[in-house]
């Protein structure tokens, strides 16, 4: 019996087009996605775009044009950008544009009201317009963004945070909300161990250029992002509408993931947290923060000019570039991206392992009759085998996909090494039949690897299933069709490497 699965990116702001930190996000989550699918559960995985926050204000007052205008442009750039990834989320939640968006918001807006945790005053800090967040008053340019705060003095909605804090530090303490990894759960817990001051979640609508979602029954206010985007998670669901059924199906029963980066931790592991604590929702099961993505060492941002993304899916592609991330851009700690580096691990784990196996294997069975020969046991190599979805599973459940695809890559070297010992070429001179047999078993874990890499390179994947007759991804061992013809042709996978 399948469970249900519910997957999102962060939003990201829509103040410049996207770079590759938020492509290697879309990527992480959708791998979670196909593998959660490919093992048999409903899945929903969701993405959308930040349309409200108060950078998109200042970049369209830069740039001379209407906030909604440049919302607009941009926000469709990133819905582009699934799609040049492989990635194919279910929804696609604009803030701006979707009412589901309004309707959930203004939901979790009222449910917070009626639990008392909502009230007005008076306040006077300092707020970092990158971090879309008041910092602490000793702090004189913010680590995040490299620039000073504003002086702040308006009166805004507050949030009881300060009242959630002992719930909230219980659930991570306990694993009941799964902040991973370790570091990104100590941080959290060490800001609960200290003073939690409640939020402010509005902003004066002058001083947002009048964009953003009203304050109920109070206009000249408006709705603070983080208060605003976050609810774009339970928009997807319809949260606030007539049908609760996706809802239910999804965040009420379901297993809930959030895949971010780490400069948001706090604002989803402490704020979301306690607003759906006031509001009296499910939290979400685990919160999987990934590093950053650096270049020259520094991390990548649309104010620091990003890193573009077309440059590297143009020298690795698209399936290159997601192997890339998962393979060698390892979510516990920064890594610096290059082009060179993407075509590199595309070459020597992807074609020098999988698709030049496939080849010499295939390339010899077209001059023994070019048909599947007998299934054989495997031996070793299938024990291998069947020890890969584990280690698979085990490896993404900890939000390692680096150790997922180590596996993988594992696999293919002992196929590799069962073909060089078995020598199959020598054999054809003596025994045809003999030499046919002892590729069985390379094949077949050829055929479980690229199973295994389905949710990391899917058009990979398919085109060595292709290779292999079509004969399909199932797990287990056995799934060659003896018998079966095996098209011939140029090697499966082309290089990469300039």
């Amino acid at each position: 019996m399948s469970r249900t699965y519910f997957v999102s990116t962060a939003i990201p702001y829509v103040n410049a087009e996207p770079h590759v930190g938020f492509a290697y996000e879309l990527v992480l989550a959708d791998i979670l996605a196909r593998h959660r699918r490919r093992r048999g559960d409903d899945v929903r995985f969701v993405s959308g775009t930040d349309d409200n926050s108060l950078k998109n204000v200042g970049a369209a007052a830069a740039e001379g044009v209407p906030t909604q205008v440049l919302v607009d442009r941009n926000a469709e750039v990133f819905r582009a950008l699934g799609p040049a990834l492989g990635v194919a989320p279910d929804d696609f939640v604009r803030t701006s544009r979707d009412p589901r968006h309004r309707a959930a918001v203004a939901w979790l807006w009222s449910a917070c009201a009626a639990r008392g945790d909502l009230y007005r005053r008076v306040w006077s800090g300092r707020y970092c317009l990158g971090c879309e967040a008041f910092v602490d008053d000793g702090v004189a340019v913010c680590a995040e963004h490299d620039a000073p705060p504003q002086v702040v003095h308006e009166e805004n909605w507050f949030f009881r945070l300060s009242r959630w804090r002992e719930p909230l530090r219980e659930a991570i303490a306990s694993g009941r909300l799964d902040v991973a990894p370790d570091w990104a759960r100590a941080e959290t817990l060490a800001f609960l161990d200290g003073e939690v001051r409640d939020l402010s979640v509005s902003r004066d609508a002058a001083r947002a250029g009048d964009w953003g979602l009203r304050v109920p029954e109070d206009p000249g206010q408006v709705i603070y992002v983080w208060f605003d985007a976050l609810a774009n998670y339970l928009a997807s669901l319809g949260l606030g509408g007539d049908d609760p059924a996706l809802l239910d199906r999804y965040w009420h029963r379901g297993r809930r993931d959030h895949v971010i980066g780490k400069g948001i931790t706090r604002f989803h592991a402490v704020y979301w947290p306690a607003f759906l604590l006031s509001a009296g929702l499910p939290l979400p099961d685990r919160i999987l923060v990934h590093a950053y993505l650096t270049r020259d060492g520094r991390k990548i941002g649309k104010s620091s000019g990003g890193y573009p993304i077309g440059p590297l899916l143009d020298a690795c592609g698209a399936d290159g570039l997601r192997w890339y991330f998962a393979r060698r851009c390892r979510t516990r700690g920064d890594a610096d991206v290059d082009a060179a580096a993407a075509c590199d691990a595309h070459d020597r784990d992807l074609v020098d392992k999988l698709g030049n196996l496939v080849q010499r294997c295939t390339a010899l069975l077209g001059k023994l009759g070019g048909r599947v020969p007998a299934r054989t046991g495997g031996g070793e190599l299938a024990a291998v085998a069947a020890e890969l979805p584990a280690r698979v599973d085990a490896a993404l459940a900890a939000f390692l996909p680096d150790e997922a695809c180590a596996a993988i890559v594992g696999l293919l070297d002992a196929a590799n090494r069962e073909v060089d010992a078995t020598a199959p070429w020598r054999l054809a001179r003596t025994d045809p039949v003999a030499a046919a047999a002892a590729l069985y078993a390379p094949l077949e874990a050829a055929r479980i690897a690229a199973a295994e890499l389905a949710p990391f390179a899917p058009g990979i994947a398919g085109a060595i299933s292709a290779r292999l007759g079509d004969v399909g991804l199932s797990p287990g061992w056995g799934g060659l069709r003896p018998g079966a013809e095996l098209p011939a042709g140029p090697p499966p996978l082309a290089r990469r490497r300039a």
